[in-house]
């Protein structure tokens, strides 16, 4: 049986979709876009986010009342990074996305001793709070209020006293830890300004511990 012409530039024009030049391009185009997607979920499951507070605020209009919330949320990737944010809109979904994506672009970075504790004990400021964070031995867990607790959990802190003075502010009380971890030095940090060795600095500080129990 005798094909037509049109008969055979279809098939050729299905092939080149099928199996041709098109077909390749879409085929590589499929190959370097399935392994960014398991990337892009790794990348986000790798922090870890805590609603610390939400506030709801009416507006009185004519006809009635309009709602709109404020979500604060902290932030990390449970190794020493963390953040916090805030984020408003008229639903409680969408401002906590605004206050997750704000707290993943402020992200610090506070180095751990034994990758569980603070190095030292320190003292954070803001407005009318005041907070007190302590270094504590193994097993002593997170001992710490609701939003230091969360702060705590989300930067991956294991052992840990805090003591908020002067305020219940969800707000400042997150502002003033995060002001307390940024003045964290650690020991490597403290050798290099000084020019020393890090064992230097540790024997001191191990020093001073044993004399302040003796």
């Amino acid at each position: 049986m005798a094909r037509t012409p049109n008969t055979e530039g279809n098939e050729q024009r299905r092939g080149r979709g099928r199996g041709g030049e098109g077909g390749e391009r879409d085929g590589r185009g499929r190959g370097r876009g399935n392994p960014e997607a398991p990337r892009g979920e790794r990348e986000e499951n790798e922090f870890v986010d805590k609603l610390v507070h939400i506030n709801r605020v009416a507006k009185v209009v004519k006809g009635g009342r309009r709602f709109a919330f404020a979500a604060l949320v902290v932030v990390g990737d449970a190794k020493g990074r963390v953040g916090y944010g805030s984020g408003k809109a008229r639903e409680v979904p969408e401002a906590i996305r605004k206050a997750t994506e704000q707290a993943k672009r402020n992200m610090i970075k506070v180095n751990l001793r034994e990758g569980r504790t603070l190095h030292h004990d320190v003292i954070g400021h803001f407005g009318a709070g005041r907070v007190v964070l302590r270094a504590a031995p193994a097993g002593t867990g997170i001992i710490a209020g609701g939003p230091m607790r969360a702060v705590f959990e989300t930067m991956g802190v294991a052992d840990v006293v805090a003591k908020c003075l002067g305020t219940s502010n969800p707000h400042n009380m997150i502002k003033a830890t995060f002001d307390a971890l940024v003045n964290l030095n650690s020991p490597r940090s403290v050798a290099a300004k000084r020019g020393k060795k890090v064992g230097d600095i540790i024997g001191r500080r191990d020093g001073a511990a044993a004399a302040t129990a003796a």
